[in-house]
């Protein structure tokens, strides 16, 4: 079991030898834009581990607006360089380094009804403006399986060669955030790879650990959308690192997730064994839900090292011990699209 702070953070940034060799053999430093978010931090120690246990020195670079400025004098202390700076003012923009290897995470989803006009400016507006400054660089684009449409269950969920088409503004701006991308990958060569992930999990937050609470709580589980995919974000950060390697033009598109078709009646139940409780439920699962299909990602990178059994042991044990949790659902009920 995972029992403190401490030794999550060392599990989530624990590289496998396959990262080693590809970071070792990675010309360039790397820099992640928008550091700040649920998994910028510890792709960052993880991408450090990597590069130490190869014994290659390169440089990683961590910029954000750094409203935490506690994260930044931890990162500085991890050796990561980090930036100050908001990605939506052109001049600081301008005065970024240049750098071989990009994470582009920035984004906005939460919070966008009501402020729809912010969401696109950060999702479909400033990729151009990144994708200009880093022309010459290879990027990796984080997405989202919410530019799909719901599928079926029992199909596995939506690959990549399956037709976008996203329910509601955040998922159309994260659409938009691609074809930006996209077009600047075909004008200026850039290499790319479209990583659209679905629900990365760690102790503190995610699909998983909301079921766990609600098992743990007593309270009604909403069935509606009654299935889901989910990924180790140890996992999800290894692959977005290594899909630095794989980065084309035009872009290479991934699914990124767990080979799980995950039903949220069964995943409740096994937390109820393990909590002693009886989950209580409301509704019924519909026919459909937002489900990615990432056979590609599997056989270029192979499963995810942490099974969805060995997830599921680690949230209970850390509900069951009162451990941290972020105030930060994922809304992964929502079926019109309005986050």
């Amino acid at each position: 079991m995972i029992q403190t702070i401490e030794e999550l953070e060392r599990k989530l940034a624990e590289p496998s030898d396959e990262l080693v060799r590809d970071l070792a053999d990675l010309d360039g430093d790397i820099m992640l834009l928008g550091i700040g978010g649920k998994m910028g931090p510890s792709l960052a120690r993880l991408a450090m581990n990597a590069l130490r246990k190869a014994g290659v020195v390169k440089t990683v670079w961590g910029v954000s607006r750094f409203s935490d400025n506690g994260l930044r004098e931890e990162l500085e202390r991890e050796g990561i360089r980090t930036i100050v700076c908001d990605l939506l003012k052109d001049e600081e923009l301008a005065a970024l380094p240049e750098v071989k290897n990009i994470i582009y995470m920035a984004g906005n989803k939460f919070g966008t009804t009501g402020r729809e006009h912010f969401t696109w400016a950060m999702n479909a507006y400033l990729p151009g403006r990144v994708a200009g400054k880093f022309r010459d660089s290879r990027i990796v684009v984080f997405s989202s399986g919410n530019v799909y449409p719901f599928t079926p269950v029992g199909q596995g969920g939506a690959a990549e060669s399956d037709s976008p088409l996203p329910l509601g503004e955040y998922g159309q701006s994260t659409l938009g955030r691609e074809r930006i991308f996209e077009y600047f990958s075909h004008a200026n060569g850039t290499p790319m790879v479209i990583y659209r992930l679905n629900y990365a999990i760690d102790l503190r937050y995610g699909v998983l650990l909301e079921i766990a609470r609600a098992v743990q709580e007593e309270r009604e589980i909403d069935l509606s959308m009654g299935h889901f995919n989910c990924i180790w974000q140890g996992d999800a950060n290894e692959i977005a690192l290594r899909s630095l390697k794989v980065c084309t033009s035009p872009p290479n598109v991934l699914n990124v997730t767990g080979p799980e078709t995950v039903s949220v009646r069964r995943i409740a139940g096994e937390f109820g064994r393990r909590l002693g409780k009886e989950p209580c439920f409301r509704g019924e699962e519909a026919a459909d839900a937002l489900l990615n299909n990432a056979s590609k990602a599997n056989q270029m990178f192979g499963y995810p090292r942490v099974a969805l059994m060995e997830m599921v042991d680690w949230i209970a044990g850390w509900v069951a011990g009162g451990g941290t949790t972020w105030n930060k659902a994922t809304h992964y009920q929502e079926r019109k699209g309005a986050y």
